[in-house]
Parts: structure tokens; sequence; C-alpha cells
């Protein structure tokens, strides 16, 4: 059984991180979403938040799990038993510091691979920063998040439930 994770952030998860886990969840027998509690960030959602929003979102692919990580990816790798990590990429301009960050972790555990998957096309534009500038500013978010996390969005950003 090849077990493999998806480590970030998630703050929030967008289509384009959805992508990327249905994606992986057929390469790999099991798929392990790693949330990063990074104590150094100050993300909209804590890493329960996140942890439960992706659960959620994720809830109908049977060989996804959830957890929170703290430190290196390629030790939380290690500690799930998995040989891959995947990593998403969006655009020409992510693969320089991804693929550096796979050559680092490779050097550190010779025996975790990272495998990059492109996001889809029509998500290629697409960073949890940006969902939540256009959000700060009244824009719709529906086309970027499930339609659950738009309100949970509104809500930390003191909107209320805002549609759009």
């Amino acid at each position: 059984m090849t077990t493999a994770v998806y480590p970030g952030t998630f703050d929030p998860v967008t289509f384009g991180h959805l992508d990327i886990i249905r994606r992986a969840a057929v390469l790999y027998d099991k798929l392990i979403i790693g949330v990063l509690h990074n104590s150094e960030k100050t993300p909209l959602f804590s890493v329960e938040e996140r942890v439960n929003i992706l659960t959620k979102a994720t809830e109908d692919i049977a060989n996804v799990e959830v957890r929170s990580f703290e430190g290196l990816s390629v030790d939380f790798a290690r500690s799930t038993g998995a040989r891959v990590i995947v990593r998403g990429l969006r655009l020409i301009t992510d693969f320089e510091y991804e693929l550096q960050m796979a050559q680092t972790n490779r050097k550190l555990a010779p025996d975790v691979d990272t495998t990059f998957l492109y996001t889809s096309l029509q998500y290629s534009y697409l960073s949890s920063t940006t969902v939540k500038e256009v959000a700060r500013f009244g824009g719709d978010i529906r086309e970027f998040v499930p339609d659950f996390i738009v309100g949970e969005i509104h809500n930390k950003l003191g909107e209320g439930d805002k549609e759009s």
C-alpha cells in the first residue's frame, strides 16, 4: 500500500487544493492531508478549524485522512509511513521554489520522494491569499471555495453570513 502526504497550510482550502487532493487520491492508496501549524504565521483559521474544514471538504473521498502537524514535511511523511510528498503547482513560478524544497527534502530523507501535480487550468491563478483578499474587499468568492467555507471566511472576517 502506497501512502502519500499532501502538506500545506490550507488557509483556507480552495478548489485548487481540492483538485490536487482528488487527483492524488486516485494515484495513491492512502492520502494524508497534513495541515501545518506554523507559529511564525497568523492564519485566518486555527489548525483545528482547518482540519475540520478539510475533513468536511473531503468526506466523500474514502482514502483521504486529515491530520495536523508541526515541523518538517519529511518528518511528517516519515511519521505516517508515507513514501511520497505531493506538492501542487499552479504556475511555472511555483516550480523553482518547490524544486528547491523537494531537493532539500530528498537530502534530508532519501527514502521519501516528491510528486508534483499541476493544478487544473481553471484553478491555476487561485491561492488562499487571493481568496482572503477578495473576501476582505467584498468580492464574490463562491467560485474559489466550497459553499460551506464561504460563510466560514466571512464570519472570520467579521462580516457575518455574507453570500458574496
